[in-house]
């Protein structure tokens, strides 16, 4: 009897929101949490994402829906505009993990990932990069994930949040 796979998932949390954001609608995280562990085998979930100290209780939610967070300090400019890139952390946790999950799930559109999906697709540790968004995700990730992409534009139906439930 096959072992069932130990899957990470690595996800660039302000490109996840913001791209669903621009589809219309607000990801439920509990729900996205079981879809990647029912559907991909993840046993880990990284949440990287910039840290703001009034975000507490959101933090703790998403904690007790199973992922793991990973902050970096977030630059305030004088425009009010918040920077928080977390792009070197989340390659740099992949490649620290490296030997302990099967296959890596990537969740980002962002083309600065390109050399990771690479590495990763090259070593045969790449299980797949799921795009926040279909209409709008960079031309450097179809070119290193190939047959490895997916998107997350018809999942609505199932990770979509609705203010009503509990």
């Amino acid at each position: 009897m096959k072992n069932r796979e130990s899957n990470y998932a690595f996800i660039d949390s302000n490109n996840l929101h913001l791209s669903i954001k621009e589809l219309g609608w607000k990801l439920d995280y509990k729900k996205f949490y079981v879809y990647l562990k029912d559907k991909h085998h993840i046993t880990k979930a990284y949440l990287f994402l910039g840290f703001l100290s009034e975000n507490q209780e959101m933090y703790k939610k998403l904690q007790d829906d199973g992922y793991t967070l990973v902050f970096k300090p977030i630059l305030q400019y004088k425009d009010g505009k918040v920077k928080g890139n977390c792009d070197a952390e989340l390659v740099l946790q992949a490649m620290i993990d490296f030997a302990k999950y099967d296959k890596a799930l990537l969740v980002s559109g962002d083309g600065d990932f390109y050399c990771l999906i690479n590495y990763l697709y090259g070593k045969q540790k790449l299980k797949f990069v799921l795009v926040p968004n279909q209409n709008k995700y960079s031309a450097l990730i179809k070119k290193s994930a190939k047959e490895k992409l997916l998107f997350m534009n018809n999942l609505r139906h199932k990770l979509e949040y609705k203010d009503n439930q509990k």
